[in-house]
Parts: C-alpha cells; structure tokens; sequence
C-alpha cells in the first residue's frame, strides 16, 4: 500500500524519485493520513491541501540546513511524513508518538514548538537575520495560511520582511479559508490576484515591498517544483503565493471545507464520526440564549476571532444573527478593542474564544478595556487542565493571567443555571469589564439556588455551613469540592464548609475572617496554575493568622499530550490525596 513511502526516511530519498513517482507518493500520503485522521482524529483540511505543496519544498530545498517554518504547523503531517515520523501515520501503535504540531524534540527538521497562528513570518525573519549575522548561506522559508494572515502579527512580519534585504521566501498558502470564511479587506486583494492569476493592479505584498510570484495551480507537483527552483537562493523577500485546495483529494471534506478543519474518528466511506454526542454543550446552548437575546435586543452582538463554532455559531446560526454577529478573523487582540468600543457606544458585546487564545490579549484587555472600564463580556471557552491537552493549547493560564488585571470581574460558575445567570448580568450591566470562564467538565444541572445579581462584586456563597475545615472550590472544581466534603465527612466525622467563591478575581474578605473563628485550614482548588493564581490570593490573604490553607492546582509548566487525571494526581489532587492530606494537617 506503501510501496514509496516506506522507503522515505528524508527529504534526500525524496530527491531520487521521478515526477510521477511523487504524483503516487502524493497519493501515499493521503492514504496515510486517511488512515491516522479516520482511527485518531486530526487536522485533516489543511493537510490533505498542502500534500503536493510539502513535496515540493522538500524535493527542491534542502531541509534541515534550508530552514522551513510553518505556520500554526497544523498542516504538517505530510512534512512529518517525509521527515523520518511515517510510522506515526501508518500504525496505530505509533501514533501516540509524535504531537499534531512542529516539535523540535521529534526532529531536526521541526524548529519551532508552533500552534499558535501568525507567527511563522516573524520566527523565519529572526532565523535569516541570526544567518546573516553569521555570515551562512541557507534559504528560509516561512509558510502561512491565507487565514493567518489577518492575525496581526503576520501583518507585523510582513511589514518587516522587506526590511531584511536578504533570502527570505514567504509562501502563502491561499485556500480561500481559514477555520470558516475568511473576514477582513485583504481577502478582497487575495481574491483579486486569484482572479487576475496574480497580476491585478493592487497587490498587498507588493505594497509592503516584498517581490511576488503567483501559482494558480498550487497542488501540481511539477509546477510546484519549478516555481520553488526559481526563488531558491534568491537574495530577495519574496512572497510566493499558490492557490491550494482545502481538503483536496476527500469529496467531503472539499465541499464542506468549515467542518473539515478538523475531525474526530470518522467512517473514510460516509464522512460520518464514528462516535457521537448526544447531550448538552455549552457551545449551543450559548449560541441558542445569544441567539433569544438578539431577538429581543438589537443592542445584542456576538463577536469571535476566526473560532466561530466555539459558541456554537455554525454558518447557518451565522446567517439567523445577522449583522448581530461578527467574526474578525483571527485577530483577538482588535475584537477585545472593538468589544470595548462596541460597549462604550451603549450596545452590548459578548466576545467569545478559548483560554489559550486569549494570551494574545493580555495588552487589549488591560488598555483598552479595563483602564476605561467598559462593560463587555469575555467568553473563556476550553479554560481547564479538562479540555486541550497540546502544548501549544493548553486552557490552565487563564486565571493568573485575566484575574489579576483591575477593574476586571472575573467569574466562575459551577452548573449551567449559575452560568446563564452570570452571562444574563453581565450582558445587561454596565459598570464592569466581565469575563466569564465556560465550565468544562460537561453540562451540569443542580438543585442549588443560583443568584440573578452579581454586582455585590466578591461576595463567595456557602453552600454548606460546617467547622474545622473550608473547602473554597471554584468553577469546574466544585463538584469535586462536594466529592472531597463528602470524603471527609466519611473519613474524618467533620461536616467541612463547602464554598463557591464565583469571582475568581477578588477575594470575600469579610467571609475568610469569619471562616477563622471555628476552622483550622482552609483548601482551595482551582482548575489552572497555582502561581499568581486564586488560591495564592487567599493564601496571601490570611498571611501570619492562625489557620492554615492548602492550595490545589497545577504547578507552572507547559505539560504535552498528557492524561487530565494523571496530570492531576501529580499535583495531589484526586478526592483520597486531599482527604489524606487533611487528616495528616489535623493529625486525626
């Protein structure tokens, strides 16, 4: 079945073959990743688009001394093919064995950890100066999606790239998407050099002094191969634009390309996941309340970066909203500034997208919303050691990095009607900068009453009233909370006082005085990093009192592909470990 690529252990056995043979080993390779994507899951649009474009780069450069680096990397598995990981793709037992990204740990031809998107302009420009200043004489390619390209960084990279006056090869993989459509007037340019085959009048590359070639055909190998030649070794930036096919070679995937960005286990004949899921997500149930709210308030909008469906805003929800909901590309940093305008102006944004994007807003967050205090809403989806477990996603920075900016009310709910009713608050007030972190430990519905008003800002509610313990256990960690107070009251004849602090960015001090009259430690548990976290604030808080605290969470370290409740059991935190421990502090 893989009569070619089993005898590619590098780019050089690449080298030796004829046209056609890498026309068959195109074909390989899609059976490979047909193989890995339909059993593993995995990226499958960007990599069934880029097959031809991998082969050529690396039957023409000379990978690793020519240094190639890719953009969010999440189109590289036919790179990892060529370089030496096939296994990884054609037996399951291998397939644990390399990550979804670049690795440089993996190989020599990775050389960056990268699955942020945007970077690779930026990374590559740093890599040709490094060689220029060295005085060596290899290419440098930076690869990026047309969907990158709205990212701000990219945009500051391009700026720069002409700058450098050396080799310096951009290729611009233009499908006509990025994870949905793509927003944002450059796209108009985009679509204008395809039309034109690269030679309308106006031409963004060009304008930011970068020399420019076009390929039409940009999943034809031979051409491919000769226009690669051409701008090897250049003394230039260039930008080689090639138009590509977003999931080419998979008749689903090239129809629905949105829905194809990336797939869970799935029949190769139907298209269909092998596994379902029945129940509630909060993905659209957020978009569904959203959705009501429009209808009732034109003041009501939705805003994402590139990520749509994080919220639940397929394309056909998109179309109910309207001019109600607005995707900026992938670009957070100017929707947390425009949220913040949107909310200045007297309408009332919800801005959604995940934990590990947000770091990119750290900058919009504090200037531009909380110093002038505007009443958005921030939507913090997979923010939990729960949801993505690469390294380059990880949700478990989030509370040290939003809750510690001021004038920021960040909040933590523990069951679906808390989170609705926070959401409703935050919409319709207009004191505060929220953000709300999305529990992710499934769709939960309690019997506990939840409140309607949160502007009593850090005001922590008892759940259970107890003695000689407190148990402070924020968003998704209550109900383990409840778990570890029912262990103890099994196994230490203590009832503990259960606590749901709901602000993760303050502290109740009135509540943590009280709780020293009749308790003798105090536990938190936090589902993110321990360091400038919640619990350090408590911790902090009662300083040199007589009474100890105990934090739960994850030590500050990037962990990869890890197991969540392994992960956790390393940090001392399952319901026997926090019971042990308090039996050990009380010396019962």
């Amino acid at each position: 079945m893989y009569e070619l690529l089993n005898n590619i252990t590098s780019p050089e056995d690449l080298k030796k073959l004829k046209i056609e043979e890498l026309n068959k080993l195109a074909q390989e390779i899609r059976e490979a990743l047909f193989n890995r994507l339909s059993k593993h899951g995995g990226h499958f649009g960007p990599n069934f688009g880029m097959v031809e474009a991998t082969i050529a780069l690396h039957y023409v450069f000379n990978s690793p001394k020519d240094k190639i680096v890719f953009d969010v990397s999440h189109q590289t598995y036919p790179h990892k093919m060529l370089t030496g990981r096939k296994d990884s793709y054609i037996y399951e037992e291998h397939f644990e064995d390399i990550s979804g990204y670049t690795n440089p740990e993996e190989s020599r031809h990775d050389l960056f950890n990268v699955g942020h998107t945007s970077t690779s302009i930026s990374l590559a420009s740093g890599l040709a100066k490094a060689r220029d200043l060295k005085g060596d004489n290899d290419n440098i390619i930076a690869v990026i999606g047309d969907g990158s390209l709205s990212g701000g960084e990219a945009l500051e990279g391009l700026n720069f790239a002409s700058e450098l006056n050396t080799n310096f090869i951009i290729i611009v993989n233009d499908n006509d998407m990025s994870i949905a459509e793509n927003h944002g007037g450059l796209y108009k340019n985009l679509k204008e050099l395809r039309d034109s085959n690269g030679k309308c009048q106006c031409n963004l590359f060009k304008a930011m002094g970068l020399d420019y070639v076009y390929l039409n055909e940009g999943n034809n190998i031979e051409k491919l191969i000769d226009t690669f030649t051409m701008v090897r070794d250049i003394s230039h930036p260039i930008v080689v634009h090639i138009n590509t096919q977003k999931g080419k070679g998979y008749k689903f995937a090239e129809e629905d390309k949105e829905n194809w960005h990336y797939c869970m286990p799935f029949d190769i004949k139907t298209g269909k996941p092998l596994s379902s899921f029945d129940g509630e997500d909060y993905g659209s149930l957020t978009c569904d309340y959203l959705l009501n709210k429009m209808k009732n308030d034109q003041k009501v909008v939705a805003v994402v970066a590139g990520v749509p469906t994080n919220i639940g805003f397929t394309e056909d929800k998109r179309k109910i909203a309207g001019k109600q909901f607005v995707d900026v590309g992938i670009a957070e940093e100017h929707a947390v500034a425009m949220v913040s305008g949107i909310a200045k102006n007297g309408c009332k944004p919800v801005f959604a997208t995940h934990s590990s994007f947000i770091q990119r807003t750290f900058d919009q967050m504090s200037q531009d919303l909380c110093i002038n205090k505007n009443p958005a809403t921030i939507l913090i989806n997979t923010a939990s050691v729960f949801a993505m477990n690469d390294v380059t996603h990880l949700g478990i920075y989030d509370i040290a990095l939003i809750s510690n900016i001021p004038n920021m009310v960040y909040l933590a709910p523990t069951s679906k009607e808390e989170y609705f009713a926070m959401l409703d608050w935050s919409i319709e007030q207009n004191k505060y900068p929220v953000a709300i972190r999305i529990p992710c430990n499934g769709v939960i519905s309690d019997n506990r009453k939840v409140d309607s008003d949160y502007s009593n800002i850090n005001k922590y509610k008892i759940e259970e009233n107890g003695s000689k313990v407190a148990i402070i256990a924020l968003g998704d960690f209550y109900q383990l909370g409840e778990e570890i107070s029912k262990s103890i009251k099994e196994n230490c004849n203590i009832i503990p006082t259960l606590i749901n602090p709901r602000y993760i960015s303050g502290i109740d001090e009135e509540l943590l005085d009280k709780l020293t009259e009749n308790h003798d430690i105090v536990i938190t548990l936090e589902d993110g990093i321990l360091s400038g976290g919640f619990g350090e604030k408590i911790a902090s808080y009662y300083g040199s009192r007589n009474i100890k605290v105990k934090n739960y969470g994850l030590k500050k370290e990037f962990p990869d592909r890890f197991i969540a409740t392994e992960l956790l059991k390393e940090n001392g935190i399952s319901v026997e470990q926090i019971t042990k421990d308090v039996i050990d502090i009380l010396n019962i």
